[in-house]
C-alpha cells in the first residue's frame, strides 16, 4: 500500500483537475452537460484512480488502475484538442495543461514499470 498524497504523479494530477475545472468555467454554458461534464470526468478520474490504486493488495493492481489513469489522461487531452478545435478556447488556455498531462502520462509509465519489477 501506497501513501498517495506523496505521490509527485498524484499531487501533479490534483493540480491538472484544479487547473481544468477552472479552464471548464469559462466554456459556454451550453455546453454544461456535455463537454464541460465529460471534461471535468476525466480530470477528476485522473487522480481518483491513482489513489484508488495506491490502496489496493498488489503493485500488479496498482498498475492496473494506473492504466485506468493515464487512459483518462489521453481522454483528456483530445477534449481539450476538441474544444480548441471548436473555437470554444483559445489554445493559450489548454496548452499549460496538456503539457503538464503529458508529464503526467510519462510520470505513469514510469511508476508502472518500477511496480512491475
Amino acid at each position: 500500500m501506497h501513501q498517495f498524497e506523496k505521490l509527485k504523479i498524484w499531487q501533479k494530477a490534483m493540480d491538472i483537475t484544479e487547473n481544468v475545472y477552472k479552464v471548464c468555467s469559462e466554456l459556454p454554458s451550453d455546453e454544461k452537460f456535455n463537454l464541460i461534464s465529460q471534461i471535468k470526468r476525466c480530470a477528476f478520474s485522473i487522480p481518483s484512480n491513482i489513489a484508488e490504486g495506491s490502496g489496493r493488495n498488489s503493485n500488479n493492481e496498482f498498475a492496473h488502475f494506473l492504466g485506468i489513469a493515464n487512459g483518462s489522461t489521453y481522454e483528456l487531452i483530445t477534449q481539450l484538442m476538441i474544444s480548441k478545435r471548436l473555437k470554444l478556447i483559445a489554445e493559450e488556455k489548454i496548452s499549460t495543461i496538456i503539457n503538464e498531462l503529458v508529464e503526467v502520462s510519462n510520470m505513469n509509465f514510469a511508476l508502472q514499470r518500477s511496480l512491475k519489477k
